[in-house]
């Protein structure tokens, strides 16, 4: 047991676990055992203090009344939320005696995890779980729901999730915030942004297709059609290359294929661009100018737009930009997609693939799992969910939730709340909060590696994934010592990195002692890049190989004509997906659920600001309230926040019930926002 958890009163350092980029440093107040406060902990080098409404109020979620105490066994239909409470011991051996006898009568492999990030603790998201189901040997997931595409597209231009250190931009001049609400999703990086501001008068650009929190505090905003941000990147390579405003020695030194490309951006001029974009030609003009003019400039890549058939193309266009003008050699120029390589584990030692007998066991994609829980062949038998809601998160929902509703589908589901996803589960398991466990936590944006030590007692009969796997394991017969290691132990061993320089002086010990510990991050220039040259390649012979375009080139969206609407399903500034949509304190703050609708659109439509209006399409449909104004461009529609069930029982809100399932470009991802749907006044 931690000592913290024996000490009833007091300032203990925590770590933010949301999925989200900046991964907080927070000071967590103890009176009588329980957490009464979170606030930001002013000492972390990058987030200084400053925390968001999601984890500020983080107490209402561990302490909310709806949390699971014990586990549970369903007593009514799937769907329907009756359940009786069962002990630990019942709980394991009725999980454990079915799968024994799926795998004898159906093989392994029609077992499936299924997760995510819910919380993004390395041993609690890819530790104990990992070992577990290779030793099983059930169907591998494919976990590309989130930044897959664009990952992959960043891949082929730089070899990896690698990009400048976000506490240089504080010398940045210019701020492209490209597809990234980041006032919501990574408000430190905006803190910085208005740091140069107010030190040099930097200014901040925004480019997305909702003028959202983010999009309001810019200097300059420019909205653009959704799925077209390729072609705008491509229209800035023609200026920049027709205006000599390229960096020639950069380009000679650094990168391959600079003359292809020079060649190849002809055909997007501003004239096209903008007819395909839906961003004036003037202002195509004036954004280039600034970026090829002004030095350092900054690029923080979101993952909006990667979230479309062509995302992970959009990547791959969007990290050629910074080798045009040679912004990777500036301190405070250049690129963020993400930055998770440098402090990337040992997954080897952490996940062990090794137990893994059948290499050749299926895998799985999750955007796919409508599809999978209805139609895959053998089928999936048996579903275990942790760190993930696929009854609010997946794409195409109400596939997934016919899914769900099999009654031959066995589904366990370990959370802290009994979730939409977990109402269809035979057993639901209750799940600790990151303050109740020890854990590992690596940015995908900063370089810091922290450490989270238990700080309260578990909430009521909870326990962690690895605890819970742990048990699994013992019921399974499980018998090698790697299935009894401690959290201690797990964490030196992902920390034992031979192939991560980055990490080197790096140790548990170390962050006992210091709670959060900087990677050794050089420059990238001058180096060699992990690509196949060395360099950046702007032309890719390993796209050419993988059947795509070895240039960046702009791919329209696939079209459904039946419908007239582009939908984009954004996220909101007080939810993480479906996290804290059941939380009445988050509800509060979010207010209600919105669409918002171009004032011409709503006028064809005859639709007014506040009516309550239906959506639709093929898949599903909602009825929420209408915003109507100059938020979007004509023929564009974007909500914001992904709604509870619970949140209004009348309600019909969700709105991945509208997402195609669709598999995006690159890396399996997903196609969220390339939607499209019908609108009318209810």
């Amino acid at each position: 047991m931690s000592s913290f958890i024996q000490e009833r009163e007091g300032i203990f350092h925590g770590v933010c676990p949301l999925d989200c980029p900046d991964q907080c440093g927070l000071l967590l107040h103890k009176e009588n055992g329980r957490i009464i406060k979170v606030e930001g902990d002013p000492e972390h080098p990058v987030t200084k203090g400053h925390i968001c409404n999601k984890v500020r109020n983080m107490t209402e979620r561990i302490y909310d009344e709806n949390r699971l105490k014990y586990p549970l066994k369903r007593t009514g239909l799937k769907g329907e939320g009756k359940f009786e409470r069962i002990s630990w011991a019942e709980a394991i051996e009725t999980i454990t005696s079915r799968w024994s006898n799926l795998i004898e009568s159906n093989g392994p492999e029609s077992i499936l995890p299924y997760s995510f990030y819910g919380n993004m603790g390395r041993l609690n998201a890819e530790g104990m779980d990992r070992r577990f189901f290779h030793r099983l040997g059930a169907s591998r997931l494919d976990q590309t729901i989130c930044s897959a595409a664009g990952s992959e597209g960043y891949k082929y231009t730089m070899g990896g999730s690698i990009g400048i250190d976000p506490e240089d931009t504080v010398d940045s001049k210019l701020f492209i915030f490209w597809g990234i609400n980041a006032a919501s999703t990574n408000m430190h990086q905006v803190a910085l942004a208005q740091k140069a501001r107010k030190q040099h008068g930097a200014k901040i650009i925004v480019i997305d297709v909702l003028k959202n929190q983010t999009g309001r505090l810019a200097d300059w905003f420019i909205p653009i059609l959704p799925g077209t941000d390729s072609a705008l990147a491509l229209g800035m390579m023609h200026i920049l290359f027709a205006e000599n405003l390229v960096n020639q020695d950069f380009l000679e030194k650094y990168t391959i294929g600079h003359e292809e490309l020079r060649e190849h951006v002809i055909q997007y001029d501003p004239i096209t661009v903008s007819a395909i974009t839906g961003v004036p030609v003037e202002d195509i003009y004036k954004l280039a100018r600034m970026y090829g003019e002004t030095s350092p400039a900054f690029i923080r890549i979101g993952n909006g737009p990667q979230h479309h058939d062509n995302g992970g193309m959009f990547v791959r266009t969007i990290s050629c930009l910074p080798a045009l003008t040679g912004q990777w050699l500036v301190k405070g120029g250049g690129a963020i997609k993400g930055n998770s390589a440098y402090l990337a584990p040992n997954t080897v030692h952490l996940q062990r693939p090794d137990l893994l007998k059948n290499k050749q066991t299926r895998v799985i994609n999750m955007n796919l799992l409508g599809d999978t829980l209805l139609a895959l062949e053998p089928p999936v038998k048996s579903l275990y969910v942790y760190g993930s809601n696929p009854a609010v998160v997946a794409p195409n929902t109400n596939k997934v939730r016919k899914g769900l509703a099999r009654e031959d589908l066995f589904t366990v589901v370990h959370d802290l709340f009994l979730t939409e996803t977990a109402k269809y589960a035979d057993i639901v398991l209750p799940a600790t909060s990151s303050f109740e466990n020890t854990d590992m936590y690596t940015s995908y944006w900063h370089h810091y590696i922290q450490l989270q030590q238990p700080i309260i007692e578990p909430f009521a009969e909870s326990k962690s994934n690895v605890e819970v796997f742990r048990l699994l394991a013992e019921g399974m017969d499980f018998t090698e010592p790697l299935f009894q290691e401690t959290e201690a132990v797990m964490i030196a061993q992902a920390l034992d990195n031979p192939r991560n320089p980055y990490l080197n002086g790096i140790s548990y010990e170390s962050l006992v002692e210091q709670t959060f510990m900087k990677a050794k991050v050089k420059p990238i220039f001058p180096g060699k890049l992990p690509t196949l040259s060395g360099k950046i390649e702007l032309f890719s012979e390993k796209m050419k190989k993988d059947g795509y375009p070895p240039l960046p080139t702009y791919i329209p969206l696939e079209d459904n004509g039946d419908h007239r609407y582009q939908f984009v399903p954004g996220p909101n500034h007080n939810f993480l997906n479906s996290t804290f949509s059941n939380n009445q304190k988050h509800m509060t703050l979010e207010k209600e659920p919105k669409v918002y609708m171009n004032h011409l659109d709503a006028l064809s439509e005859g639709i007014e600001d506040g009516d309550m209006v239906r959506i639709w399409n093929q898949r599903g449909e909602c009825e929420l309230k209408v915003s109507v104004g100059e938020q979007v461009l004509p023929g564009v529609v974007v909500t914001q926040g992904l709604w509870a069930d619970t949140a209004n029982a009348d309600a019909k809100q969700l709105v991945n019930a509208l997402t195609p399932d669709r598999i995006a470009d690159m890396g399996g991802g997903a196609t969220f926002f390339s939607g499209r749907v019908s609108v009318s006044k209810r």
